[in-house]
C-alpha cells in the first residue's frame, strides 16, 4: 500500500486530526542513508511528523523544517516537508548504535539526548517563523506535543512509531496528530484524554495492521469522526545537478579557481537524499566563467 495521510475532524469540529502510514518512505530513507535501526526509528518518526505537519500549511510553496540538535551520539536530525506531502531528511550520525532501553525497545531518547527542537515555517513572508523548545525526552513524539503546547498554544497529542524487521528493514511506520481547537468543550477534552489514556502505543496499532482510517476510528469514532481527505506522501528530494551548479556558482570565482587549480574533479553530496554529483575540472571552468 502506498503511503498516505488522512485529514479528519471530530467532536463537531472541536478536534482536528491527522493520521499517516509511512512505511515506504521511511524504508526509502533508510536505504538512502544506510541508517542503523535506532537512527531509522528516529528519522522515521520525524519524517512521519513532518509529512503531517507539512500538509497543515496552506500555501502552495510553503516549506516546513524540523530540526533536532541533541547531546546524544545521534547528534541531531533534520527533516523538510512541503504542503503537498513530499518529505525528506537525514540523521547527523546515521550509524549510531545503543543497547535497548529498559523497556527492551530502541533507545531513541538516549541516542538523541538533551537539546533543542526547532520548527521553521517558510510561508512566503520576509522572515520565516521559527519556534524553539527544549527536548523533553528525545523520543520525538513527546517533544512535538510539548512544542505545540508551549510555542503554538495548541493542546495536541502526537504519536509516532517505527517497527523494524529482523533484517533491519522497516516493517511498519506511521502516526497521528490530534489537536483541540479553540473553544473545545470540557466534555470533549475530558473524553479525548480518557480515550488516549486507553491506547497502549501507536506501534501496537501499526503492528496489528491498522490503517490511518482505522487508527482515527479507533480513537475518535465515538466523537463523530468525519474523514475529509486522503493525501499521498513520499520521500522526495528535489535536488538535481542544475541546483548544485547554482550553489557552486554562488561561492564565487576565487573559490572555484582554487578547486580548478587542484586539478581534480570534485564530488558534491546532498545531505537529504545522499546523492553525489561529480564535477570535472572542465565543468568547474565552465561554472567559473558563469560566476
Amino acid at each position: 500500500m502506498a503511503d498516505y495521510i488522512v485529514r479528519a475532524t471530530a467532536g463537531d469540529h472541536q478536534i482536528r486530526a491527522f493520521a499517516a502510514t509511512t512505511r515506504e518512505l521511511v524504508e526509502q530513507a533508510r536505504q538512502a542513508h544506510n541508517t542503523s535501526p535506532i537512527a531509522t526509528a528516529a528519522l522515521g518518526r520525524l519524517l512521519t511528523a513532518g509529512s503531517m505537519m507539512g500538509i497543515m500549511m496552506k500555501g502552495e510553496d510553503d516549506l516546513l523544517t524540523l530540526k533536532i540538535q541533541g547531546s546524544g551520539p545521534m547528534e541531531g536530525l533534520t527533516v523538510t516537508a512541503d504542503s503537498k506531502g513530499n518529505v525528506k531528511g537525514y540523521v547527523y550520525n546515521p550509524g549510531v548504535m545503543l543497547p535497548p532501553n529498559q523497556a527492551g525497545k530502541l533507545d531513541v531518547g538516549g541516542a538523541v539526548g538533551e537539546g533543542v527542537l526547532s520548527v521553521i515555517k517558510d510561508i512566503g513572508l520576509k522572515e520565516p517563523y521559527v519556534g524553539q523548545t527544549i527536548l523533553v525526552g528525545g523520543e520525538i513524539a513527546e517533544d512535538l506535543t510539548y512544542y505545540y503546547a508551549s510555542s503554538e498554544q495548541t493542546p495536541s497529542s502526537v504519536a509516532l512509531g517505527v517497527l523494524m524487521n529482523r533484517d533491519n528493514t522497516v516493517k511498519q511506520a506511521g502516526g497521528f496528530i490530534l489537536q483541540l481547537l479553540p473553544g473545545a468543550s470540557e466534555e470533549i477534552i475530558g473524553g479525548l484524554e480518557k480515550k488516549l489514556g486507553e491506547i497502549t502505543s501507536i506501534t501496537d496499532l501499526l503492528d496489528q495492521g491498522y490503517t490511518p482510517e482505522m487508527i482515527l476510528e479507533h480513537i475518535l469514532g465515538e466523537f463523530g469522526l468525519e474523514l475529509m481527505e486522503q493525501v499521498p506522501t513520499r520521500f522526495y528530494c528535489n535536488c538535481d545537478k542544475a541546483r548544485v551548479e547554482k550553489a557552486l556558482i554562488s561561492i564565487g570565482r576565487k573559490e572555484l579557481q582554487e578547486m580548478i587549480d587542484d586539478g581534480e574533479s570534485i564530488e558534491v553530496n546532498c545531505h537529504f537524499c545522499n546523492k553525489n554529483y561529480e564535477f570535472t575540472v572542465e565543468d568547474l571552468e565552465s561554472l567559473r566563467d558563469k560566476s
